[in-house]
């Protein structure tokens, strides 16, 4: 099975492709969750649509910009930058720019930052199983060769459906930490850390796979991030746990 056209549907002379249909789709989807979730955390939904209206740009922008940097080769003008409906957008820099933007707005409104990711981090990885089709849509993000029955035809080559991977990861991770969220949360920061521990483990092991992967020198910048944020993450589970208690 090979991947099928990229282009969902022309408006006049302009091709809009799945990939950017299906991000859009996964981000409106997290940001109505999220939204309806906000009263179990205390918290309104206009504070939600608040952050969400600063977290999505802002993180669309972050994923550009860090996959841009790990490829300037590639980009020789601001269009070449900004083309973004062909692919080229890395999770890690979304994350890192949409998580900053939440805590700066979530500080603005004196609300805890900690609190305010626990309600959206679940629907982020919604999110995230929902995006990665785009890349099966643009033939994109794939793995290596395989015999394996799922594999995917790529330029005539059988590989890995690393795309397919991560996307049933990120369902999984989302069903979790919805439950996590609503029966064993104790602490302010606790989801957020599940998270950040459960999405890089499977990071890690799932980039090992991939024949695109951005780089840091001779390692693959995905695992060397995965490896620092699970140490983080580790580190805020534990924090939290003494010092956020959920009252």
């Amino acid at each position: 099975m090979g991947h099928p056209d990229p282009i969902a549907f022309t408006v006049g002379n302009i091709e809009v492709r799945w990939y950017g249909v299906l991000i859009a789709f996964g981000m409106l989807l997290a940001v109505i969750l999220s939204a309806k979730r906000a009263h179990t955390h205390n918290i309104t939904e206009d504070d939600v649509l608040d952050a969400s209206l600063w977290l999505l740009p802002i993180g669309v922008l972050g994923a550009r910009l860090y996959y841009v940097l790990f490829n300037l080769e590639y980009y020789h003008s601001l269009k070449d930058v900004f083309n973004i409906r062909a692919g080229g957008l890395a999770i890690h820099g979304g994350l890192i720019f949409g998580i900053t933007a939440v805590v700066c707005v979530c500080l603005h409104k004196r609300i805890n930052p900690l609190n305010m990711l626990d309600v959206m981090i679940p629907n982020v990885a919604l999110a995230q199983a929902i995006g990665r089709w785009g890349n099966f849509f643009n033939g994109e993000a794939h793995g290596g060769p395989t015999d394996l029955p799922w594999g995917i035809m790529v330029d005539g080559v059988k590989v890995h459906p690393t795309f397919l991977y991560e996307s049933i990861w990120c369902l999984l991770l989302f069903f979790f930490l919805t439950w996590w969220d609503k029966n064993k949360r104790q602490a302010h920061g606790q989801t957020l850390a599940l998270y950040g521990i459960l999405y890089s483990i499977e990071r890690f092991f799932v980039e090992a796979l991939r024949t695109d992967s951005l780089m840091i020198g001779p390692f693959k910048q995905a695992q060397v991030i995965s490896i620092c944020a699970i140490v983080a993450s580790i580190l805020l589970y534990r924090y939290s746990s003494r010092h956020f208690r959920v009252e």
